[in-house]
């Protein structure tokens, strides 16, 4: 058999490849040793199948095992393809929010970040978010890749972009050790940061997780702020109830685009919400297929549920330079069908596990 090109694997950023033949590109470049990363060269051994002439199709993926467990010790060099050769353009070194115990570690390169930047500022466009303002993000920075997303994309999509850090492993930590308290006392401390930045400076777009823009909301002074200044709020972090989602449209921000995404720092990026849903309804994502796509399945039998039915989200990342099928992520979802010509599932409703990996699962503020 024919070994495939790479060639897709590098196709301009607005053009979509055929999934399979995404999948054999991958395969190939993933676990040809000239070009694989260490990780995957290593692993490949363990396997009773041959990646490289037996995984042709996006159904093959199922064949691996979940190996994100992993990635909490892995060295981020062996996690580069080879084949980007000895100085990748690597962004930086990120780690997930550590809600289920010790952080796992991805790499993000630069050739990836601009695809799904590219993928994200259209998905703002067809919500009608501005471009050219200055953004404010209330969000996660240092380790967390979501805080490299909100850089780029006030930069690539807006103008300057306005942090207000977040920690959310101090939240977690509050919050598990019975410090609600102090844990709502430090959320209190990052609207009031929000505050000063909204009073002294021309903020178009707010990035902000549910927890907070309710806290937000609840200060009279500052909703009339962002009625007056923000002309869209884009959420994630956490999830927001259908109702919350109305309220906020139709009553406290009605004339502010309202737009959700959801993501994780294991598949290197996010989720947009679906444009044009009815006010009253939740939000519906969908991935960057075939790059990144959902199954929401029976976690036991890992088969996937019916559309409507609920089950827990897995995730398949296939890029050049990033590869993790099969990833159990530890949220549940509704199943929506996909949009035409995507393949995977789109999600809904998603919500927490109650534990993950023998771990209790807090989301606190993020």
């Amino acid at each position: 058999m024919p070994r495939a090109s790479t060639e897709v694997l590098d196709l301009p950023v607005a053009v979509r490849p055929e999934p399979d033949e995404l999948i054999r590109a991958a395969m190939e470049w993933h676990f040809h040793p000239g070009t694989g990363s260490r990780f995957w060269l290593e692993r490949a051994r363990t396997l009773p199948f041959d990646p490289r002439s037996d995984v042709r199709t996006h159904e093959d993926l199922r064949l691996f095992p979940d190996v994100a467990a992993e990635l909490r010790d892995v060295r981020a060099e062996d996690l580069i393809p080879q084949g980007y050769g000895k100085h990748p353009d690597v962004v930086g070194v990120f780690e997930s929010g550590g809600t289920t115990g010790v952080p796992k570690r991805v790499v993000l390169l630069r050739d990836w970040l601009e695809r799904m930047l590219h993928w994200s500022n259209a998905n703002l466009d067809a919500h009608g978010f501005p471009g050219g303002v200055n953004w404010l993000g209330l969000v996660p920075t240092g380790p967390h890749i979501v805080g490299e997303y909100f850089r780029r994309s006030a930069s690539s999509h807006g103008s300057h972009g306005f942090t207000v850090d977040l920690d959310p492993r101090w939240v977690k930590k509050l919050i598990a050790g019975g410090r609600g308290a102090d844990a709502g006392a430090y959320a209190e401390h990052l609207i009031d940061q929000a505050g000063l930045v909204l009073r002294t400076q021309d903020i178009g777009v707010l990035t902000i997780t549910p927890p907070l823009l309710e806290r937000l909301a609840r200060r009279d002074d500052l909703a009339e702020l962002v009625n007056e200044k923000v002309r869209a709020i884009r959420w994630g972090g956490t999830q927001l109830d259908p109702d919350s989602r109305y309220l906020y449209k139709t009553e406290v921000f009605p004339k502010t685009v309202l737009c959700g995404n959801y993501g994780s720092t294991m598949i290197l990026g996010f989720a947009g919400e679906r444009p044009d849903l009815p006010e009253d309804s939740g939000c519906v994502f969908d991935a960057y297929s075939p790059y990144v796509t959902f199954s929401v399945v029976d976690p036991e039998t890992l088969g996937t549920v019916a559309y409507g039915d609920r089950g827990r989200v897995l995730v398949h990342h296939v890029s050049k330079s990033f590869f993790l099928p099969n990833n159990l992520e530890r949220d549940t979802a509704i199943r929506i069908e996909p949009l035409a010509g995507h393949i995977g599932d789109a999600v809904a409703d998603i919500a927490p596990v109650e534990t993950f990996e023998d771990e209790a699962v807090i989301e606190g503020v993020y």
